[in-house]
């Protein structure tokens, strides 16, 4: 049976337990009856749980405080103890969510996770620590910015989360408790809906992420772009890469990124730069060992690389 794991990540003092606390206040969280929850903290902030105030005593209460105690043994121990069969996390905003997610069971399931962020303090943070809010940004459903004031910078705010990710949803939370969903516009610098989209040369990183996030969306269509050839061993008969390396926070992380064109190898070399234009179709495909884009190639030349070869999101 699959266990739904609610997932709260963020920096010290940017709401996370708060909102922990009104949710297990709420009689709506425990609607089925049955529900047995267990809070597993990975921090100690300055707000503590109140579990006299919990709509529910079927709520248990566990801390991990070291990460090498992340294991997969561990949290099935902490569910067994108290029969849960639900789970809350409060995650230390200093570690890796990618390296929870290794230490998870194979059948606890994310169902949602939230990232708070203090709007007064989440830039610093960004600026000195980008790999850690990357991280946390990279798959949150929601991002939260808590204790925002009229003269917050919203635009500002919205740009560092669609940097990411653009399938995460945005909630400004002001000190009076007011809440306003994000409604800032964010078009793509290419149109999708063209003939033959035209990726420029600094837009690849948005458009990779695009094609990622709303694969299907591209069935069909024609595009154009400036890539980097990779013909490495095992690629099927004809076939070759072509994309770009893409940093998504730092040069530590920058990861080549491209896609598969099953013909016309012939006309390219490897380790090169070229200007293809190719139709995608969205099929099984071994190099991928999925259902992935591949494309079919209309036409190909040689090009300089560009002036910035690693493509990045800002």
């Amino acid at each position: 049976m699959d266990i739904p794991v609610y997932l709260f990540t963020g920096f010290l003092e940017s709401g996370k337990t708060k909102f922990i606390q009104e949710t297990l206040c709420d009689k709506t969280f425990f609607e089925q009856g049955d529900e047995r929850t267990l809070v597993i903290l990975c921090e100690e902030g300055e707000v503590e749980l109140e579990p006299d105030q919990f709509y529910s005593k079927a709520v248990y209460i566990e801390t991990i405080d070291e990460q090498r105690r992340l294991n997969p043994d561990k949290f099935e121990a902490l569910l067994r103890k108290h029969n849960a069969n639900r789970v809350m996390i409060e995650y230390n905003g200093m570690w890796l969510v990618s390296d929870l997610f290794q230490a998870l069971p194979e059948n606890w399931v994310i169902y949602q996770e939230f990232l708070f962020a203090d709007a007064n303090t989440i830039e610093v943070y960004n600026a000195n620590m980008r790999n850690l809010v990357v991280d946390k940004l990279n798959s949150c459903d929601l991002a939260v910015f808590n204790r925002c004031t009229d003269a917050t910078d919203r635009e500002a705010l919205h740009k560092l989360v669609r940097g990411v990710s653009r399938r995460s949803d945005i909630v400004y939370e002001k000190t009076d408790g007011s809440v306003a969903y994000d409604d800032i516009e964010d078009p793509l610098p290419f149109d999708v809906e063209a003939p033959v989209i035209v990726i420029g040369d600094g837009d690849y990183a948005l458009f990779y992420r695009d094609l990622c996030e709303n694969t299907m969306q591209y069935d069909g269509k024609t595009v154009t772009f400036l890539g980097r050839v990779s013909k490495r061993t095992g690629l099927p008969k004809n076939g070759f890469i072509i994309g770009r390396p893409i940093m998504t926070c730092c040069v530590e992380d920058i990861q080549f990124s491209g896609m598969f064109c099953e013909d016309g190898a012939k006309e390219v070399m490897d380790d090169t730069w070229a200007r293809i234009t190719a139709r995608m179709s969205v099929k099984n495909c071994k190099v991928y060992g999925r259902k992935g884009p591949v494309l079919h190639m209309i036409s190909v030349e040689s090009a300089q690389a560009p002036e910035q070869p690693v493509a990045t999101f800002f």
